[in-house]
């Protein structure tokens, strides 16, 4: 998993991106089953629209955040003071 910050242009900030493996990918499908009670025993094969999954991609807003092993990134860059919230009317 690599994460970094966008290449957004927008007036806000770049976003952040996080990049996964397929392995990843297929990781969070599986845990994502489990969260709503869906739980398999034994070999399994997780696809994305047919196929076996390369990498995924997930795109965070600025006007978000993450928290990364105990680093928070802010979706509106690294050298951003303002406050989002500040700039709406």
């Amino acid at each position: 998993m690599d994460i970094q910050f966008g290449k957004g242009t927008t007036e806000y900030g770049p976003g952040v991106e996080i990049n996964l493996t397929g392995s990843e990918v297929a990781t969070a499908i599986s845990a994502y089953l489990v969260a709503h009670g869906i739980h398999i025993s034994g070999a399994r094969t997780i696809t994305v629209n047919g196929e076996l999954c390369k990498e995924g991609w997930v795109y965070v807003d600025p006007s978000a955040f993450i928290v990364a092993n105990g680093i928070k990134w802010e979706g509106r860059g690294p050298n951003r003071k303002e406050n989002y919230n500040e700039k709406r009317i």
